[in-house]
């Protein structure tokens, strides 16, 4: 491809990518939202945006959580959330509560097994029933658990919804790195404040006390310093993350002094602080 060419499909890009001019819009009960992203799946996101919140509570925040990834979400299971959300009007969703959070996910409302073939339009509609219909209840903090990728969803968030700031998730890994990168990009386009990056699953420690950087080794932090964005923090593989998922039972609501759950309270920190 000629230097022509590249600059052709730059031009092209450019003019297809959604503007950013729409007056963006608040979430009615909420004071401040905090948006999770990760542009590649499988980087923990999930699992940290949930934690991120039991910390939040932990510093006497009144804190909410949105699973925004309509074709996977997984607040149920971590949670441990079986309930279906109630309606006094039949139209606005009352958030279920649970570890002193007030929750909502399309999750709830389908079966665990249930596929979610669903086309653009649906999924931005379910999206603006969750950011208009919802009773949020006076909350410091909503975090909002956005899908991996940046697709219809991730992109109606940006442009809508009046984000007060991202906080974006990967691992050291080059490609998850790069997907990281392409997220970073979006949110510049669309003008939402990138609050930083979180490096996950940053290294894991042997019997032996020995450091072992399985997915590479300060890989966000180069990156963050190239972009000029805040590296929010590292968090080492730990079992416990993924045994509390799983049992709907999260690590942060359990643990209280372990070099993890230290870690995750020391950014949930920087973030309240950043977004004050």
């Amino acid at each position: 491809m000629d230097a022509k060419s590249v600059n052709l499909s730059k031009e092209f890009v450019d003019k297809i990518s959604p503007g950013s001019k729409k007056l963006k819009l608040p979430i009615n009960g909420v004071k401040k939202i905090i948006a999770i992203s990760s542009a590649k799946g499988g980087v923990g996101k999930s699992t940290i945006a949930v934690n991120l919140a039991i910390a939040l509570k932990k510093l006497n925040y009144k804190v909410g959580i949105l699973d925004a990834d309509i074709y996977g979400p997984s607040l149920p299971q971590m949670l441990g959330i079986s309930d279906k959300p109630k309606s006094e009007d039949g139209k606005s969703l009352i958030p279920i509560s649970k570890y002193g959070l007030q929750c909502m996910s399309i999750g709830f409302m389908v079966d665990q097994d249930t596929a979610m073939i669903w086309r653009g339009p649906m999924v931005i509609s379910a999206i603006k029933t969750f950011t208009t219909n919802v009773l949020w209840d006076n909350l410091d903090f909503l975090v909002i658990d956005l899908p991996p990728g940046t697709g219809d969803a991730l992109l109606t968030f940006s442009q809508e919804i009046q984000i007060d700031g991202a906080v974006v998730i990967s691992t050291p890994q080059e490609v998850a790195l790069l997907d990281a990168n392409r997220g970073i990009k979006m949110f510049q386009k669309t003008n939402v404040n990138i609050l930083g990056i979180i490096e996950n699953m940053s290294s894991f420690t042997s019997d032996d006390g020995k450091e072992h950087f399985i997915f590479g080794e300060s890989g966000a932090q180069e990156m963050s310093k190239n972009l000029n964005i805040d590296l929010l923090g590292t968090i080492p593989i730990e079992i416990g993350l993924r045994e509390g998922a799983d049992k709907g039972e999260p690590y942060m609501e359990f643990v209280n002094d372990s070099l993890t759950s230290n870690k995750i309270l020391e950014i949930a920190k920087k973030i309240s602080e950043k977004i004050k």
